[in-house]
């Protein structure tokens, strides 16, 4: 009888104690569980796959609105979704013979990322380069906003933002404090051909 309260005893014990450490793994795994759903609810995924549908294509863009005697009017501008992955959409932007411009848009843990890859004739990066910002909310089906993040020191009263619907792409900069404002609209409607690969891109293989 001694022998079975003994038994009944210790595996009371071990149930409590398998019981405990099961809530303790549960309750490590509740944090993980959170931020891994406010990450997601900080990417609009509608706005991505609309970008994403782009792959591949290229469209003529026009000024709409830029300072006067702006180095962008009077050429031709042509963007082209070069690549769509996972998380990384690439997009080169030609401004006339200048093929120095690549924008990247990137999914992070705290929104949708844009960069500004500017390279030199040579594949060589910029002296300035990979300057952006990340979307601090889900914004719009159509729309993202890009304020500055903390790497972009010099450009910290830049506010960029993106529109895209089934017309027409726009790529704005607004720099706070000031009258400057900048935006270029692309004719979703018009493909065009595939333009020469931006500076230091030459050898990127589309998969």
């Amino acid at each position: 009888m001694k022998f079975i309260f003994i038994t009944l005893l210790a595996l009371t014990l071990f149930s409590c104690q398998n019981s405990t450490d099961k809530e303790k793994e549960n309750l490590a795994a509740e944090p993980e569980t959170e931020a891994v759903s406010s990450s997601a609810e900080r990417i609009n995924i509608n706005f991505w796959n609309r970008l994403a549908k782009l792959k591949g294509k290229s469209f003529q863009g026009e000024v709409l609105e830029a300072p006067e005697g702006d180095d962008f009017r009077g050429k031709k501008l042509v963007m082209h979704v070069l690549d769509v992955k996972k998380d990384t959409i690439y997009i080169p932007f030609n401004v006339g013979d200048n093929l120095s411009r690549t924008w990247i848009l990137t999914k992070t843990d705290k929104g949708i990322q844009l960069k500004h890859d500017h390279r030199k004739v040579d594949g060589s990066e910029d002296e300035v380069t990979m300057y952006g910002g990340v979307t601090p909310n889900t914004g719009f089906d159509g729309l993202a906003m890009f304020p500055a993040d903390q790497e972009t020191v010099d450009f910290a009263t830049n506010l960029w933002w993106i529109t895209v619907d089934e017309k027409q792409f726009t790529y704005n900069l607004r720099r706070i404090g000031s009258p400057v404002k900048f935006s270029i609209g692309f004719d979703l409607e018009s493909p065009i051909d595939t333009p020469q690969p931006s500076w230091g891109w030459e050898n990127y293989v589309v998969e």
